[in-house]
This record gives structure tokens, C-alpha cells and sequence, in this order.
């Protein structure tokens, strides 16, 4: 039997007035959730919202806390960035990806959503005859929206049945036509968890250097495939990027989920010196300045926040010189999503749940932030719904630009005293379907 009352759940999802709740977003599926909490005291297991689930580490915070004191928040902080997080971030890059961004190729912005925001305006005026972002997907479905905002079209694809050499041939025969300006992928992938290997990045850059098309590397999940560990500074492996092969690109690179700062809102977004410097004819007639880095920075940051929160460039910086200095390991503490993820993954597939992305070029994909699963022949749409039944907020593939039936699962909030708690849930699930 269900634990809540189907009518308590369809009339909740009824008030959203939603014309299909097989595409809810993630914020619409939170507030089905609270309703029915609030209506009937039964708490759901969350596994909807990618929100870091642990405790900052001590070193950021009291950075932070130190920089308060000192009174920086009475003072706004520079566009381009505090220099010491400049510093630090352009130290980071070389000791955990191996590559050299100059630190005025760094920019601070409110977290990574607003780095792509920017550079989807940037690129918006850059070349008309450029108007659609290539997506490789499944994705973070909120960007898609941010190029709505800004006017941008878009294209994606499902790498599902795509990898190696295949998914370099798909991506030129998407970009060959002239008309895409960037392609957007996230590293390890939201929410697959599948990797990118360093000749599918080596193909990428290829088809950037040649039919001129800039690659937003999101790395949100900064060295969190566990199957390989990037932690120790200077030292291989490191985390593969496709800024090693091409100057047709940038990274962002978040605080949020790798140093658990996403309170605060900060990332960095980091340019090779040949994209900060590349002019564009359309951009010096739109902003009197040509240069992509100068308009992102002065024309569109300026815009949209005057600079990023000053005390937190603080904490950030102070995080990245530990980890360089190898006083800090900034990915200890994120093993316990790997381990939430293995116990819970096991869950599902004891119940009868199989993996939707499983394979990662010949090997299993790892454990960590987010995993997919499916049940026998139900959509996504249909799990998604009666899964609420049973105390489960999860969200359907269909928001990730996944052409796949299933779920995806984000472990961040899921306590291990609620393990045996979503086994009994699944199980009464299985009962009865």
C-alpha cells in the first residue's frame, strides 16, 4: 500500500497547473514534496535537489569570517576578481588539471549558473550568424532555460549510444552547418555520472579548433570520479580537461559541490588567454569593446551583479591555496557522497531497479553525486509520480535531455538513518507494481 494518500499527491500536483508533470523541473517537484509533507507530517525521502549535503571545511569559513571582520563587506568587490583568488584559482587549475590560465583569465561569478549566463550573453552578440549552443546531454536542464532568457537557440544530443569516435562524428555532423556558436558538456556528467576520456576531450578540441566553435567545460563536480584520485597537487593523474588541447574554450569551476560552499555562490569561470583575447567585430559594436574576456567582465558581469560576493572570494581563495599547498584535501570529505551512492544504488538494484547509464566506456560507472535508474518498462513520468506515493521526491530523465526512461538520483540529502527507510518504501513500491 501506498504511505500517502494518492489524492493528497494528484491534488498537489494538480495546483501547479502543470500541462505535463512528466517535465516538471526540479524546484516545481520540491514544492509537490513540501505540499504533501505539510498536509500529512510524512517526510520524504529527497533525492530531487543536487544540494551538497556536508559541512564546509573550517579553512573557507574562517577565511570568510576573517575577511568580515576586516570589514570588506563594506567595500564592493572588483569585477574581475579579488587578486588573491586570481592567484590561487590559476594555481589550482595547474595543480589539479595541469594547464596554465594567466590569473586575468579568471573571474569570480556568483556561483557557475552565473558564469554560464554570462557567457551565453557574450555569445548571444558575438556573431549572428551563430545562434545555438550545442548541448551534450543529459544535462543541468537550467541552462537551457538561461538561453531562452538571453535569445540563444539550442541543439543537444543523448550520449547514451554515443562515446569515442562515435560521439565525435555526431558532434560534427551537428556542427559542420556553421550555426553553433558553443558546446556545452559537464565533466563528470550531471547526472549520468559517466566521464568524458581524454580522446573524446582531444576530438572535441579538434572540432573546435576547426569549425571555430567555443567549449564551456562545466566542471561542477570538480575531481569527484572517485575511480581515480586527482587530490594530490602537482601530481598526475589530474583532472582531464579539454583546455589541454584547444584554445576554443573555458571552465567553470564551482564551489559548491567539490569545497560544499554553495551557500555562499561563488565559482570561477576560467578563459584560455586566446578566448579572453579573441575580438569580435559584433561585440565592439554592441559595447564599444571587441574583446570577449573585457565584455564579459565590464559589460555583462557589471550588469548583472557589480562583482561577486566579496567575503566569499576570501574563503574560496583561502580553500584553493591549501589544496595547492597540500594542506587540504579538498576531496576527503566528498568520499561520503561515493559511499551514500553505493549503498543506496544497491538498494534500487535489490528491488528490482536496474541502471540506465551503467556503462562508462567499458567501464562501470562510478559511484558519486547522482546515478540513473529504471523499472521495467515504466516511463520516467510514471516512476516519478507514483514513487511520491511511497515517500520518494525524485526527478524524471525527461528534464535532463535524456531520450532514456528513468530517474535521476542525487544522494546529498539522503542520511544513512533513512538507508533502511527507502528500502522499506521500495519494497512496498515493488509490491504493488
Amino acid at each position: 500500500m501506498p504511505i500517502i494518500d494518492p489524492k493528497v499527491v494528484e491534488a498537489a500536483i494538480a495546483s501547479m497547473n502543470l500541462p505535463d508533470f512528466g517535465k516538471a523541473n526540479i524546484r516545481e517537484i520540491v514544492s509537490v514534496a513540501n505540499k504533501v509533507e505539510k498536509e500529512t507530517g510524512e517526510k520524504y525521502i529527497r533525492m530531487e535537489m543536487g544540494v551538497p549535503g556536508l559541512r564546509p571545511d573550517e579553512i573557507g569559513t574562517q577565511a570568510e569570517i576573517k575577511a568580515l571582520q576586516n570589514g570588506v563587506a563594506a567595500i564592493y568587490p572588483m569585477l574581475d576578481g579579488h587578486p588573491d583568488l586570481k592567484k590561487q584559482a590559476s594555481r589550482f587549475v595547474k595543480a589539479f588539471i595541469d594547464v596554465d590560465i594567466p590569473e586575468r583569465c579568471i573571474v569570480p561569478v556568483s556561483g557557475s549558473m552565473q558564469g554560464a549566463f554570462a557567457t551565453f550573453t557574450v555569445l548571444a552578440h558575438a556573431n549572428p550568424n551563430r545562434n545555438t549552443v550545442l548541448f551534450i546531454d543529459p544535462g543541468f536542464p537550467v541552462q537551457k532555460t538561461q538561453l531562452d532568457v538571453v535569445g540563444l537557440k539550442y541543439e543537444s544530443f543523448d550520449m547514451y549510444n554515443y562515446r569515442g569516435n562515435t560521439l565525435i562524428e555526431k558532434v560534427e555532423e551537428m556542427i559542420k552547418k556553421g550555426h553553433i556558436c558553443a558546446i556545452l558538456y559537464s565533466n563528470p556528467n550531471n547526472p549520468t555520472w559517466m566521464c568524458l576520456t581524454e580522446d573524446e576531450l582531444k576530438g572535441l578540441a579538434q572540432l573546435a579548433d576547426q569549425y571555430d566553435v567555443i567549449l564551456i567545460e562545466d566542471l561542477a563536480y570538480f575531481g569527484m570520479d572517485f575511480r581515480r584520485d586527482i587530490s594530490h597537487p602537482f601530481e598526475a593523474p589530474y583532472q582531464p580537461s579539454v583546455s589541454k588541447y584547444t584554445e576554443n574554450c573555458l571552465m567553470m569551476i564551482s564551489g559548491s559541490k567539490a569545497f560544499s560552499y554553495a551557500g555562499q555562490r561563488i565559482g570561477v569561470v576560467c578563459m584560455t588567454e586566446g578566448l579572453f583575447d579573441r575580438k569580435y567585430e559584433e561585440l565592439g559594436k554592441r559595447y564599444g569593446v571587441s574583446n570577449f574576456g573585457t565584455v564579459f567582465i565590464n559589460r555583462i558581469l557589471y550588469c548583472l551583479s557589480s562583482g561577486t560576493s566579496h567575503s566569499a572570494q576570501y574563503a574560496l581563495a583561502a580553500m584553493f591555496r591549501a589544496a595547492c599547498d597540500g594542506e587540504y584535501n579538498f576531496l576527503e570529505a566528498t568520499h561520503e557522497y561515493e559511499r551514500r551512492a553505493k549503498e543506496i544504488r544497491k538498494i534500487f538494484l535489490d528491488n528490482g531497479f536496474h541502471l540506465v547509464y551503467a556503462d562508462d566506456m567499458g567501464e562501470s560507472v562510478g559511484n558519486g553525486f547522482y546515478f540513473t535508474v529504471g523499472y521495467k518498462n515504466m516511463t520516467g513520468a510514471e516512476l516519478m509520480e507514483k514513487l511520491l506515493y511511497y515517500g520518494i521526491s525524485i526527478i524524471s530523465l525527461d528534464t535532463t535531455g535524456s531520450k532514456q526512461q528513468g530517474l535521476r538520483v542525487c544522494v546529498s540529502f539522503v542520511k544513512e538513518d533513512q538507508f533502511d527507510v527507502l528500502r522499506t518504501r521500495l519494497e512496498s513500491f515493488v509490491k504493488e507494481n
